[in-house]
């Protein structure tokens, strides 16, 4: 998170069992000016819990959710390489991602395949669901140390692959994944970002990066089992939904797969275990319109409940994380 100068601190955020921290203010005057005057102790409080949730500050549009994040002074991030198009309203500001709402959406860490991924996310709820649709939270820090230390070794050791195949068909297409479809363009930004990338026989386009599965965090070192190993392999989809993928694509041919950095398939069974992890770590309120959700996008995993009812939570990211700040690892992986 940049820097968040200011001589005036929130009071100390609640906490209850289950539940993350919370902070109550009163609704009063614009919500951009209570976050100018609130930085430095939202700072504090993001480095104690690794999310803050802020209920009563009364964000009801996407112009104000941009107010806030220009007050906390932090570095918009422009989303590349996403998995399906979502509405930009301003630099660093989108729309949720589109996901079935009768399906959850298991925990991940927003961009962590991307070099440059955001530190900070900001959610703003300005529409509540009438039922479900919490965000779910999980300490990566916590997560990693209950995961067995043979598992979280041999990522350490080896990293992960994340392979996707661009085809125009399923999830985003070349374009809307890179900002462009010219050719020279996106090997250009693959290989400024170390991703290996062919161009198939058909025109699509496939991709490997492989990426850190352990980040030491930035301001204090402490190792955070952050990334999307799990949420982005194939044993997390629904089982209807791979069998059709496999059967239409080929077991190669997946939108998106994961693999230990070596190559090797990550297991069914591993896939649940850390899914399973993530859930006996997952903390988590109701959303009520209004609510500013702060996280950590380093310590802290996010998720999201099935839900009934209108649900609109729009999402900030900032503060691009560079590689050499957490130890990221940024090899180019095999194609």
């Amino acid at each position: 998170m940049t820097s968040m100068e200011t001589a005036t601190a929130p009071a100390d955020p609640e906490r209850e069992p289950g539940r993350p921290a919370m902070l109550r203010v009163q609704a009063a005057g614009d919500p951009a000016d209570w976050a100018a005057g609130a930085r430095d102790g939202l700072r504090a409080a993001l480095d104690e819990h690794g999310a803050v949730l802020v209920r009563g500050l009364g964000l009801h549009d996407t112009d104000g959710v941009a107010a806030v994040l220009g007050r906390l002074a932090a570095e918009p991030v422009t989303e590349r390489e996403t998995f399906a198009p979502r509405r930009t309203y301003s630099p660093g500001v989108h729309s949720s991602s589109p996901w079935p709402p009768n399906q959850p959406m298991c925990m991940h860490h927003e961009l962590s395949y991307a070099i440059g991924f955001p530190g900070l996310l900001l959610f703003a709820c300005l529409s509540e669901p009438t039922a479900g649709g919490a965000t779910g939270l999980a300490d990566a820090s916590a997560v990693l140390g209950a995961l067995p230390r043979e598992l979280t070794a041999r990522f350490e050791r080896e990293g992960w692959l994340l392979t996707r195949n661009y085809n125009g068909e399923v999830g985003a297409t070349v374009a809307e994944a890179f900002g462009t479809d010219d050719r020279e363009a996106v090997e250009r930004y693959c290989h400024d970002h170390a991703i290996a990338c062919a161009w198939q026989p058909d025109g699509g386009l496939r991709t490997t990066q492989r990426r850190s599965a352990v980040v030491r965090h930035p301001a204090d070192g402490r190792p955070c089992w952050t990334n999307q190993i799990a949420f982005l392999n194939e044993w997390t989809l629904a089982p209807e939904v791979r069998e059709y993928l496999v059967d239409e694509y080929g077991p190669d041919g997946l939108p998106f797969n994961t693999r230990y950095g070596g190559g090797e398939a990550v297991g069914e069974d591993v896939v649940r275990l850390i899914n399973s992890v993530y859930e006996e770590h997952t903390v988590r309120r109701p959303w009520q319109a209004g609510d500013l959700l702060l996280v950590d996008n380093i310590r802290t995993a996010h998720s999201r409940e099935a839900y009934e009812g209108p649900r609109e939570v729009v999402v900030a990211m900032a503060s691009p994380t560079r590689p050499d700040t957490c130890s990221q690892t940024i090899e180019v992986g095999s194609r």
